[in-house]
């Protein structure tokens, strides 16, 4: 008898990191079920990041059923799933439609953030409900995702946890923001996400759970920030970072790297995770 492929459940999923990450577990034989706000190609919006912005909204590529398509054509499972990480019933209900479809889940991504207004504010203008916001939205309800999906993982004796984590978490910006840095709400929101892997290590290690934090370094998503920061950061493309979670996910070898902090542009290069990169 043939075993069922593991199921991973990647957020964020219809662009960046997220859609390369899917790919990536597809091609390292996972089903993946996705999840993002953007549905259908041609719906995505991206907010002004300051209050000195333009504010206008601007459109951008990807969607949960463009990934889809390109995992199914991995002859893998796809299971999109709209998921708003602001809304906690949303948040429960692609839990609920995952597992009500295939069961369980062996491997969760979070890797979808928050990017409201007020990420690129300044200390003195930050207005605190958007501060708030991204507090609910890159650390609360991701928290909450992690509650769903852990239980089931421990009985059935394990499973892998993978936050991505940022720079703005760990390290003062090198210049204001506007000026080639960046504001303190959005960093601020990470920093406490990045203690959550390292305590599912203290606790759940000895049953089987393997928890990572991965930071992508600087990651060209053809976003309209990319050109403040590729002036001071060289950067990478996304299937950098996937093929490092990809990794981490599969591979019997990440356990050394459980409960840490993972920079994937070094994994990735020391490992020859990505055939041609570094170029």
């Amino acid at each position: 008898m043939t075993s069922s492929p593991p199921i991973a459940f990647v957020t964020g999923a219809s662009r960046g990191i997220g859609r390369a990450t899917a790919l990536a577990l597809a091609d390292a034989g996972y089903d993946v079920a996705i999840a993002a706000r953007t549905v259908h190609e041609g719906d995505g919006r991206m907010t002004p990041g300051s209050v000195r912005e333009v504010q206008e909204t601007t459109v951008v590529a990807g969607s949960l059923e463009s990934t889809a398509a390109a995992i199914e054509a991995k002859n893998q499972r796809a299971l999109p799933v709209a998921m708003d990480l602001l809304d906690r019933p949303s948040i429960d209900a692609a839990v609920d439609t995952v597992l009500g479809e295939w069961g369980r889940i062996d491997a969760v991504v979070n890797n979808a953030i928050y990017q409201g207004p007020g990420r690129m504010d300044r200390v003195l203008e930050l207005d605190l409900d958007d501060a708030t916001k991204m507090v609910v939205g890159n650390y609360v309800h991701q928290l909450h995702l992690i509650q769903l999906v852990v239980p089931g993982m421990l009985e059935r004796g394990g499973g892998r946890v993978v936050n991505l984590s940022s720079a703005t978490a760990t390290m003062d910006p090198p210049a204001p923001a506007g000026d080639g840095g960046w504001g303190l709400g959005y960093g601020a929101s990470k920093a406490a996400f990045l203690r959550v892997a390292g305590q599912l290590h203290v606790e759940f290690a000895d049953q089987g759970l393997l928890a990572f934090n991965v930071d992508p370094g600087f990651t060209t998503n053809d976003k309209p920030s990319d050109a403040t920061f590729s002036a001071r950061y060289r950067g990478a493309p996304p299937e950098v970072a996937a093929a490092v979670i990809a990794w981490l996910c599969a591979s019997p070898d990440a356990t050394e790297y459980a409960g840490t902090l993972v920079f994937s542009q070094s994994l990735c290069k020391r490992m020859q995770l990505l055939e041609g990169w570094p170029p």
